[in-house]
């Protein structure tokens, strides 16, 4: 993700930055968008030109070996983040499943929707300026489909965010044993008994509908409090969680539900933790994207989240 448009040199309102990824033209075209909803200017040739004249060395400036080097921080990123993320989740999973206590009771079902929630926070306000802390197929994918985020990256990512989620349940396997490949599956998040394919797959499109509409308006709409965001996609996580997890164990992310699915050799309804979560994703995505996002600010704006200003992306 870049950070551009010096609002303060365009208008002498506050100064600002949008954060988004991208080619020098979508970046343009991101900041137009951004000045003329949230400044109220006209989107005039002489403004796109001024626009493109402050971004010139923020976007056309930089040179190849510093774009490489960001590019593969970012790549890096979604791998360690999303290795991270799914070791949590199914560390956490298969030590239920296998009823390995911390101290006092072994983990209950509220402990891996936790898992998630916490995680997914931490990484976000971690990882989010150095990659976006996608840590997702689906989100990359549904980002990508409302052109915030670019098609060339997409295939970098979402290796990177596969491989992270491979990673992961090898370090399961490592950490909890055999017994969590055999017995637990490392956590793969296979439909339950009595649950068909369909209406698991009906659950992940729910489920990821939920994480990526708050991911969406979180990235995408300047009115959104940034610095609640890693809160609230956490939580955005921990409720698909909730939902979901009694159907098919509710892998809302491919990196998730595949990673552990190719390490233990457990592929029942392998395909709806491909597909279901990009299908709600882009649902999601569009849907804030296009219509929300697009509706009239609040009669009444909040002036402070949480005793703290909102901060303007």
């Amino acid at each position: 993700m870049r950070k551009v448009a010096d609002c303060r040199r365009l208008d002498g309102d506050d100064a600002c930055t949008l954060t988004i990824a991208g080619e020098p033209d979508e970046v343009v075209r991101a900041a137009v968008e951004h000045v003329v909803t949230a400044h109220g200017h006209a989107d005039t040739p002489e403004l796109r030109a001024q626009i493109q004249e402050v971004l010139k060395d923020g976007v056309g400036g930089r040179s190849g070996t510093a774009d490489s080097k960001a590019v593969a921080a970012a790549y890096l990123g979604e791998l360690v983040g999303t290795f991270i993320l799914v070791f949590t989740i199914i560390a956490t999973v298969t030590a239920a499943g296998l009823r390995h206590p911390t101290a006092g009771s072994p983990y209950g079902s509220l402990s891996i929707a936790l898992a998630n929630g916490v995680a997914l926070a931490a990484l976000v306000g971690g990882l989010g300026h150095i990659s976006g802390a996608h840590l997702n197929p689906a989100v990359t994918m549904a980002l990508a489909a409302i052109r915030r985020f670019s098609w060339r990256h997409v295939p970098g990512y979402v290796t990177a965010q596969m491989l992270g989620g491979i990673l992961a349940a090898l370090a399961t396997w490592a950490i909890r044993g055999n017994a969590a490949r055999t017995i637990t599956h490392l956590g793969a998040t296979n439909p339950q008994p009595g649950v068909s394919d369909g209406r698991a797959l009906l659950v992940e499109i729910l489920i990821t509908f939920v994480l990526v509409l708050v991911v969406t308006a979180a990235v995408t709409d300047d009115r959104f409090p940034t610095v609640l965001a890693p809160l609230l996609i956490g939580l955005a996580l921990a409720a698909a969680v909730f939902i979901g997890g009694p159907s098919d164990g509710a892998a809302v992310n491919p990196a998730r539900g595949l990673g552990p699915m190719i390490v233990s050799g457990s592929f029942g309804g392998w395909w709806v933790s491909l597909v279901g979560p990009v299908i709600g994703g882009v649902l999601a995505a569009v849907l804030y994207d296009r219509v929300i996002r697009k509706g009239a600010p609040a009669p009444v704006q909040p002036t402070r989240v949480g005793g703290l200003r909102p901060e303007r992306p």
